[in-house]
């Protein structure tokens, strides 16, 4: 069992009351010397001590033991690698020791950076024709993905409401379509159509709540058409608890709560396909072998892949993925991550990683190991995924998804023997993005560093012009 340490949560507690530690120590009944060693983290947490807390201050015992540090280091560790602050960085032991002790801080300064970036990456767009407010607000897509990182990619409270209603159904994977397709019409009076693809030309699901009724597109495969109605059927089932979330999670504009409110129905029906037991054991035995799990649970590559990055519950973890998926200009359409990995979230990821020769060989799986600039190593695997296709323009309308893990975590994964973990082989040195990457002599660099100058010399040629 993993001990329970919250010395800086207990810190802010004390002083958010304008408590010494001796008065929080007779509050909970227990000598001031131990609340002291409770703060530095050189006690765990007792469970009678922690039923004081709840007690004493009127806390819920989930929110005092809820860890986010570890999602703390990892986008602390991401943001002093920019290249904005010089070679003369902080090492992993004094990142821990910020988290450890002023986690405060560490949020506010992580709340700046994202601001910078925010900024910089608006400035870039429209060429410094925005406002000062305009450049500063967080985009959906970052809140929600900021969201589910804080919270390790799991949402305890989803699996069980997908538990609850799968526990209704009768049968296996293959029956999932009629079973969703009757539960939402006795239940909720909702039915559903498939209609042509040239009736429905610019959407792939309409759920019209008045009318009752679930339009589902011709261009869905079976797989998605079965996603989609396990999508409705949390919108329908789970609203309320959607909601709760949504308040929760700190959002604060329209448009990036409902991009939540989609990503979290996509977890619902993830999960309500995918029951986490059952998928952790078989990716366990098969060695993460994702085709595999497809085909017993009558989900796709890409479902799969995404599922894999949730597997983050406490006594029950499964390996820490991160997912990242792009399209043929290099643009990243999705990103969700429950790793150390540095993910891009604009277009431009690194043309060094194999993601982007996927769509040399569709369907065919490729494995990598690369290093980011900080040192740090993963193992990926990429391979192309095929999008709905809705006309004969769209014959090759293909995208790649690229599921990673840290390299220590490698060996449990069965695509991982194409590559020798144990040697000092070859490792792909890629970088979030070339206007991020402070990699000098790189053959593949396609912008100038936006935080750097690089070596310039007429009288020299290098593997790029922008460096010599």
């Amino acid at each position: 069992m993993q001990k329970a340490l919250i010395g800086s949560k207990l810190r802010q507690l004390r002083r958010d009351h304008g408590q010494t530690q001796a008065e929080m120590a007779r509050r909970l009944n227990i000598s001031p010397a131990y609340v002291n060693l409770l703060e530095n983290n050189q006690r765990s947490l007792s469970v009678k001590v922690l039923m004081a807390l709840a007690e004493a201050y009127g806390i819920e015992i989930r929110e005092l033991l809820s860890d986010r540090n570890a999602g703390r280091l990892a986008d602390l560790r991401a943001a002093v690698a920019d290249p904005a602050f010089g070679r003369d960085r902080p090492d992993l032991q004094e990142l821990r020791g910020a988290v450890d002790h002023a986690p405060r801080l560490v949020d506010l300064f992580l709340q700046l950076y994202r601001s910078h970036r925010t900024a910089v990456d608006r400035i870039a767009r429209i060429g410094g024709t925005g406002t000062e407010p305009q450049l500063l607000v967080t985009s959906p897509e970052t809140a929600v993905h900021d969201f589910f990182r804080d919270n390790r990619n799991y949402f305890d409270a989803l699996e069980t409401a997908a538990d609850n209603v799968r526990g209704q159904f009768i049968g296996g994977a293959d029956d999932m379509y009629a079973q969703l397709k009757r539960y939402l019409r006795l239940k909720f009076d909702i039915e559903v159509r498939v209609e042509p693809s040239h009736d429905m030309p610019d959407a792939l699901r309409v759920f019209d709540r008045q009318a009752g009724q679930v339009r589902l597109s011709q261009a869905l495969d079976h797989s998605n058409r079965v996603f989609q109605l396990a999508h409705v059927l949390a919108l329908a089932d789970i609203p309320y608890l959607l909601d709760s979330m949504i308040g929760q999670s700190g959002i604060d504009t329209d448009l990036a709560a409902a991009r939540c409110r989609v990503e979290l129905a996509n977890y619902f029906a993830a999960a309500l396909l995918m029951p986490y037991d059952p998928f952790l054991a078989l990716a366990e035995a098969t060695g993460y072998d994702v085709d595999r799990l497809g085909a017993a649970f009558g989900t796709s590559f890409e479902q799969v892949s995404h599922r894999l990055t949730t597997l983050q519950r406490d006594g029950a973890r499964g390996v820490a993925f991160f997912l990242i998926r792009v399209d043929k200009a290099g643009n990243v359409t999705k990103r969700v991550n429950a790793t150390p990995f540095a993910l891009a979230e604009k277009g431009g990821s690194c043309p060094v990683w194999n993601v982007h020769n996927a769509f040399a060989t569709p369907g065919v799986i490729l494995p990598q190991l690369v290093e980011m600039p900080d040192g740090s190593q993963f193992f990926t695997l990429s391979r192309t995924v095929k999008r709905p296709v809705f006309s004969p323009h769209l014959q090759d309308n293909r995208l790649a998804v690229a599921l990673g893990c840290e390299r220590g975590e490698a060996h449990r994964i069965g695509y991982a023997q194409a590559v020798n973990l144990e040697a000092d082989g070859p490792v792909a040195r890629i970088g979030v993005s070339c206007q991020l990457c402070p990699r000098q002599a790189c053959s593949q660099r396609a912008h100038q560093p936006l935080h750097m100058d690089l070596p310039m010399d007429a009288d020299r040629r290098g593997k790029t012009r922008y460096e010599s």
